[in-house]
């Protein structure tokens, strides 16, 4: 209840009791004055009823008091509770306004580690290229060391050239003896023919002149299974050979058909390391030429000119009379 309110009852029981002094007054005047036993009764009722309301107004005027008490101890709890549920909401703001620091500074947290974890995402990204970079590097000053290395093998070199010459006149005239005696010996003839004409991608195993007959049963299946394109069975079975004889005449040629199953592949760094064995492992060997050559095709493929550059060059300068040493210099001459 407002204190307007509480005021104004108070002034009203104020007036009240005004009111019923004025009257006991008036009361007191007309009984000591002049008057008929018929006024006297008259003024005796209006006595009892005014008596009558002013008790009543009097129980009204104490229920009031009494209301204006509790009220005033209402509002007192009211006040209190409403102190209570401000510092509530203090509390409260304050827990939230922690809560949502924390959160910020959390937040706040996550995009530092995603930024780094971008960052590092760069720099992973990054990493092939160099790794392909350092590769090539590799393969560069291998190659340098192998032309170095080369360079004293060179006397050799010319020594096998020669043989190569000799044995290729003796293998012209040992196809014609055969030719002669096709009904009897065409399988032979056939066989012999094909070393004759080497095909670029094919190879005859009639190579194996010298040999034991195991041996070349054993490479002569490798290398039909080479022809009839199955790439996978021939590099189990080229690798199987060389397992077994490591050291033959015809293990350089075995090393060598083993990167040709890559080359064939498109695998064209396999087939680099591959041809790169058949030129460590075996310096004497006549595929040493056919190595080279296709180790440049194959970093031709990889978009690494400057090797394959290199590579066709090295064909050219020591093996100039061989036929890969002709289909190096047209090579040479489409490179840019």
């Amino acid at each position: 209840m407002p204190l307007e309110d509480t005021q104004f009852m108070e002034e009203n029981l104020r007036t009240l009791d005004w009111m019923k002094g004025w009257i006991i007054l008036g009361l007191v005047v007309l009984i000591l004055g002049c008057a008929t036993s018929e006024d006297v009764r008259i003024l005796d009722e209006d006595i009892r009823r005014f008596q009558s309301q002013l008790n009543l107004i009097q129980k009204e005027g104490d229920a009031l008091k009494k209301d204006l008490s509790t009220f005033q101890k209402d509002q007192k709890g009211i006040e209190r509770d409403v102190s209570i549920l401000r510092t509530d909401i203090n509390n409260e703001m304050k827990k939230l306004q922690a809560d949502l620091l924390l959160r910020i500074e959390s937040i706040q947290s996550e995009i530092r580690i995603l930024s780094t974890g971008v960052e590092e995402y760069k720099e992973f990204l990054k990493r092939p290229s160099k790794e392909i970079d350092r590769m090539k590097e590799d393969i560069a000053s291998r190659t340098k060391i192998l032309e170095e290395r080369g360079k004293t093998f060179e006397e050799k070199n010319r020594t096998l050239e020669d043989r190569t010459k000799v044995l290729e006149e003796k293998l012209k005239e040992t196809g014609e003896r055969f030719r002669g005696l096709e009904g009897k010996m065409t399988e032979l003839a056939s066989k012999l023919m094909e070393v004759e004409k080497p095909p670029p991608t094919k190879e005859t195993p009639a190579e194996v002149k010298g040999t034991s007959t195991s041996v070349g049963d054993l490479y002569k299946d490798a290398y039909e299974t080479f022809q009839k394109g199955n790439l996978e069975g021939a590099r189990r079975k080229f690798e199987a050979f060389l397992k077994q004889y490591p050291n033959t005449e015809l293990s350089d040629n075995a090393q060598f058909w083993i990167g040709e199953t890559y080359y064939l592949k498109k695998d064209f760094e396999k087939a680099i390391l591959e041809y790169e064995k058949a030129i460590a492992k075996y310096p004497e060997g006549d595929k040493i030429p056919a190595a080279l050559f296709k180790q440049a095709l194959a970093f031709l493929e990889l978009g690494d000119k400057t090797n394959a550059r290199n590579l066709l060059k090295r064909v050219i300068e020591r093996y100039p009379h061989s036929e890969q040493a002709e289909m190096a210099k047209k090579r040479l001459e489409t490179i840019k």
